[in-house]
């Protein structure tokens, strides 16, 4: 278990983020990991191809990219294990595939755009959501950016760190490889169906834990932190996650929503189209700039009570 690369990736990540410097320079694993993905979408999901061989490409299209993943993971750490202060840099690799600082930023803009103006939010949303913002008015742009918040701490923190602490680098890059296919390609509609099939599945199973740990840990922290309802949000968590389309999302947004006090879930629109969605909570309906500030303030106390905990579980079995 490696509960002190997974607690040290953390801390870095939450200090320093990824430095745009680099990202402009390199770019990101998870851009690299994008391009794998496209190029074997393109080969394998051609529009004249029969259903059934769409699929089974696609569980080609993701056994060759976790493959791919694992043997640059395992390249990587094999070289690091074997060079002085190596697991510095395994550390840095790590926390590269960490999202809680950039997650963070880009919510707060959400919420510094709205207090600007209706299209500085639906701005600022759009980079988070994949619903179609310039329909959304002052509600539906708050709310969005709570789930996205919500969901997003259970898919780009928590089950990195889950993976990243169970089976080391190799766990956290074959995650984010699945979670990428999955936001790609792992879609219901006719382009996707088929090929999406597989990455889809994986990526459901894979965050199984993860989407109930980052219940559980919205949870506490409402416990601890004034101002917040935590019986409210293990009601609403335990009540409504399981009418949400995912099977794991629902989780976190629902303990969010019972823990600020706002509704969340509902209709929304997605390429034109309006998707009818469970609501989650029992708060007030309106959300505002005011619940965005609320929901941060809880996710990052929520993830110091993480960082606490991987640093106990280091002390004691590291």
């Amino acid at each position: 278990m490696s509960f002190a690369i997974a607690f040290l990736a953390m801390l870095l990540e939450r200090m320093v983020g990824y430095p745009r410097q680099v990202l402009d320079a390199i770019g990101h694993p998870v851009m690299w990991m994008g391009k794998l993905i496209t190029i074997l979408e393109k080969r394998g999901n051609h529009p004249d191809l029969p259903d059934h061989r769409r699929r089974q490409n696609g569980y080609a299209m993701i056994g060759l990219a976790l493959a791919a993943t694992l043997l640059i993971s395992l390249i990587i750490i094999s070289i690091t294990r074997s060079a002085p202060f190596g697991w510095v840099f395994e550390i840095i690799f790590a926390s590269t595939l960490i999202a809680q600082k950039e997650l963070g930023r880009a919510v707060k803009a959400v919420g510094e755009g709205l207090r600007s103006s209706l299209d500085e939010g639906r701005e600022a949303v759009s980079h988070i959501v994949g619903r179609d913002p310039e329909h959304l008015d002052e509600d539906g742009v708050a709310r969005g950016a709570v789930e996205s918040l919500a969901e997003n701490a259970s898919d780009g923190i928590v089950a990195p760190i889950f993976y990243l602490m169970l089976f080391g680098l190799p766990g956290i890059a074959l995650y984010k490889m699945i979670n990428t296919a999955d936001s790609m390609v792992g879609h219901k509609n006719e382009r996707f169906k088929d090929f999406g099939f597989a990455s889809a599945k994986l990526d459901d199973w894979a965050n199984y834990v993860p989407a109930r740990i980052t219940a559980m840990f919205f949870t506490v922290a409402a416990k601890f932190k004034a101002g917040f309802d935590a019986k409210a949000a293990w009601r609403s968590a335990q009540r409504d996650a399981k009418w949400h389309k995912s099977p794991n999302a629902g989780w976190p947004e629902a303990a969010m929503a019972g823990a600020i006090g706002v509704k969340l879930g509902g209709p929304r629109d997605y390429d034109r189209e309006t998707v009818e969605l469970a609501h989650m909570g029992e708060g007030k309906e309106h959300v505002d700039a005011d619940d965005i500030d609320r929901a941060l303030s809880l996710y990052w106390f929520a993830l110091t009570l993480m960082l606490g905990t991987l640093l106990v579980l280091a002390a004691f079995f590291n």
